[in-house]
């Protein structure tokens, strides 16, 4: 599998996108960053877009791809819990924001919707999809994708303090972590469903001790203004823990 970040921020500039990753140019986990980082002919790829959850920075591009594959008479899948997929039909795709695109064009919809129980296999586009409760501020999970071929990663998605509770449930051969403020906003970190780099340690820890080894760690939804500092305390920590703990960047390719 070939996993491309296309966004790896909580916020967005002329630099950084909201949090979107793209497995082998086909299925895509959120959607902060699907139409402003790939072309016309990319966007018409993707057959599935998981959800992890329904704030915004991770659904805004949904209804614009809607838009865009509409002209090529297409549809793409989007899955999630069905509070999010409510959600974006109440609030987004309500005929006021935007267009209803699981019933527009009529002749051809360009959304269908499924909705996902947690714990529960899914099969997506060739891929197994595990969804798994993290704890945010909305109801959220996380995904373990499995490829054909027994690859796996898992994305966390917005995720704060008790994200362990996953580990039993998972074996992946890599980590896409939220992590979100430095360590000295971790008062408002918790609160808020995110993670900072000593957070983040415990919730490493408790993985090695529970699957008694620890894979590969790429951090997103990471706050620019604090970027500098993110890196240096998890630098530290990648040295504390003897593992490889990357900043994820728009643009980064990795594999499985």
């Amino acid at each position: 599998m070939e996993i491309r970040i296309l966004g790896a921020h909580n916020v967005e500039s002329a630099n950084t996108r909201l949090t979107s990753l793209l497995v082998d140019g086909v299925l895509a986990l959120d959607a902060g960053a699907l139409t402003s980082s790939l072309t016309f002919a990319e966007q018409e790829k993707i057959s599935s877009i998981l959800l992890t959850h329904c704030h915004y920075d991770h659904i805004r591009d949904v209804p614009a791809i809607a838009l865009n594959i509409s002209y090529v008479r297409k549809y793409i899948k989007v899955y999630a819990q069905a509070s999010t997929l409510d959600a974006l039909l109440k609030h987004i795709l309500n005929n006021i924001i935007y267009p209803n695109f699981t019933e527009r064009p009529s002749e051809s919809p360009s959304l269908k919707f499924h909705p996902l129980e947690p714990y529960k296999v899914a099969e997506v586009d060739g891929y197994k999809v595990l969804p798994l409760p993290v704890k945010h501020a909305v109801p959220a999970v996380g995904y373990q994708i499995t490829s054909k071929e027994g690859k796996s990663f898992f994305h966390s998605g917005d995720s704060g303090p008790g994200l362990s509770s996953c580990w039993e449930h998972i074996s992946p051969q890599l980590l896409i972590i939220d992590l979100t403020m430095p360590n000295g906003l971790e008062e408002h970190a918790i609160p808020a469903g995110h993670l900072t780099p000593r957070l983040l340690g415990e919730e490493l820890a408790q993985f090695k001790k529970v699957k008694g080894y620890l894979p590969p760690v790429v951090v997103i939804h990471l706050a620019t203004l604090f970027e500098d500092q993110i890196r240096e305390e998890t630098a530290q920590l990648a040295k504390e823990l003897g593992t490889k703990i990357t900043l994820g960047h728009e643009g980064m390719r990795l594999k499985v």
